[in-house]
Formats: structure tokens, sequence, C-alpha cells
């Protein structure tokens, strides 16, 4: 479905949980945030019903997100189900990792097309720096058991913080000896995001071409976002940026976004949007819900503007920072 400003909405990133098992420094702080009672959340009849919907609509990609996601039981059903709704042509899952190694056998046979892992640094030390936990060698279990997978679509999210060059090298080189693209993700000012300084998407290029030789732009669309890739001599995989704010991509966003306490969002910045929840436990009929959906994405924003306006909720800088 085209919004007002033209652009072609055909991706829907759902946020499972505000629960996660990592306390990342930009993301969560070290005490956790007030959790949301779990009897508020959306249950999987709840969001298959709005995915059913949404994909009437035009919606054909999903991405499954948190919090962790893999924290929630639902989330190998919950695909399954999702890849029986026609129209529905993929389903992708961003993780941390921890819980990736014991549930992705289920995963797969689910039908699980894709899975971006969340992995900052590959020094144990600091590791336990961003994220305030012990689990490297769990996401490490996870990483190897995803690559043992042929069909399925592997990236890897790096969000720069304070990492060593060294360190971001350490992890670009993942996509030289294995089939998977490393993406650095700019930090956006949400949340405890604002507390750091992004590394800009230059800074970063620059770094890696004094290491690894000039890069090359490609034009493969190896995604369903808006990350822009490029192509390294002896890489087997690509490297890719995220830029939201160096690169502003919005006049080709083409996502919106679920809470996990059902609120649909056209654009992470901005509050607008509607709560389908409160319409579902309401009795609201099909029609009414795809009204209000297609209502939602017509009014998507134009763009955001996070240097001048940075009110989010607590969800929305859990969300941000992990990518598409």
């Amino acid at each position: 479905m085209l919004d007002r400003y033209g652009r072609n909405i055909d991706y829907l990133r759902i946020s499972l949980t505000d629960r996660c098992n990592l306390r990342c420094i930009y993301c969560m702080p070290e005490e956790g945030i007030r959790q949301i009672p779990r009897t508020e959340l959306l249950d999987t009849d709840e969001i298959v019903r709005i995915c059913k919907a949404a994909s009437e609509l035009g919606i054909s990609r999903i991405k499954l997100t948190g919090g962790e996601p893999l924290v929630r039981r639902i989330c190998t059903p919950l695909v399954k189900e999702l890849k029986a709704i026609p129209g529905i042509c993929q389903v992708t899952l961003t993780t941390n990792g921890i819980l990736l190694g014991e549930q992705l056998p289920g995963l797969m046979e689910a039908g699980l097309d894709a899975v971006n892992i969340s992995l900052d640094t590959l020094e144990e030390t600091t590791f336990r720096k961003i994220t305030r936990r012990d689990d490297f060698h769990q996401v490490l279990k996870g990483l190897r058991a995803a690559l043992s997978y042929p069909s399925l679509k592997v990236k890897l999210n790096c969000v720069p913080t304070f990492q060593s060059d060294e360190e971001l090298l350490q992890v670009a080189a993942l996509a030289r000896e294995n089939p998977l693209h490393v993406r650095f993700i700019e930090m956006m000012p949400i949340g405890l995001g604002k507390e750091f300084t992004a590394r800009g998407e230059e800074q970063i290029k620059s770094v890696l071409e004094k290491e690894y030789g000039s890069m090359t732009p490609t034009e493969e669309k190896l995604g369903n976002g808006p990350c822009h890739y490029y192509t390294l001599e002896k890489f087997t995989g690509r490297i890719g940026f995220i830029s939201a704010l160096s690169h502003k991509f919005c006049d080709r966003c083409n996502r919106v976004r679920l809470t996990s306490t059902g609120f649909l969002k056209g654009c992470l910045q901005f509050e607008d949007g509607a709560d389908l929840k409160v319409l579902l436990r309401s009795g609201c009929s099909d029609g009414m819900l795809k009204e209000t959906i297609e209502k939602v994405i017509y009014e998507k924003p134009v763009g955001h503007n996070f240097q001048e306006h940075k009110k989010g909720n607590e969800e929305s800088h859990i969300m941000a920072q992990i990518g598409g």
C-alpha cells in the first residue's frame, strides 16, 4: 500500500516483548525497566489477526523483535502461523542470540527465513561492559547454529559505542570468512542512546578501508529495510550501514511498527498511530481493524528529526537500536 507520500509500505516490525535478558548500556538501565504486565501484551491470536489484516493492505514481510523476542515462548509457533498467512512471503527475527541455539531447530521447522543477531564486539570483556551480562559464549553458540543452516540468511548487527577500531575490524571480518552480512547501526538519540556520540558511517568506513581496502557500493537488494551495502575484496559477505542520522532514509522508508502492547506506529520517533489492542479487545470487526491499519499507513509521517525532537517512550528506544 502507498502512503500519502507515495512510499510503498510493505514491511511490519513487531515487538513481541519489552523484556530482555541483557542490559545493554545504550538500550536499557542496569536495573531494567518497569515491565509491562503480560496480560497487556498481544497474544498469538491477536498478532496473527493484525497481520492478516495488514497482509490484505500489502504488508508482505514481517520482522519479530523485542526487547528480546525469544524470551517469549510464543515465538516459534507464531512464526509458523505468520508464514501460513496468504501474502506474507517472509518472516524474520532480530535477536541477541543467547537463546537462539536452543530454539533455532524449531524456528527453522516453523519456516523462519532470516535472522539478525546483535553482537557489538568479539572481545568478551567489552561484551560484558556493553551488555552487563556474561553471555558472550551463548551468543557465539547462537551465531554458529545460525550459520549451520545454509538456507537461513544471517546478518549481524553492530552498534558502535566505545569499541576500539580493532574490535570493529574484528566484527567486520566475520563477513570475510562467513556467509553473513555485517551491518553497522548508527546510534540514535533515543532513551539511553542520547548519552552516546554516534560514530558516523564515514568514520567507520575509513577504519574499514584502511585495513581491508576500498569499499564498493552494491545495488543488491539484501534485506527489507534501509540498509545499504558495500563489497570488499575477498569478503564472502557484505558490509552494510543503517545510518538514520548521517544518511537519512525517510524518503524510502517502507516500514510500520507494532509495539508489544498493540500500538501501531507509522514512525519510531512519533507517538501518533492507533491502539489496535483496544480495538481487538473491544470486539471490533475485521473491516474496522483493516481500516484503522490503513489509516496509520496512509498517514505515516514524512520523516523524523531526532536531532530536534527526541520524544520517545521506553519501548521506542529498545526497538530503535536493534536494526531492521
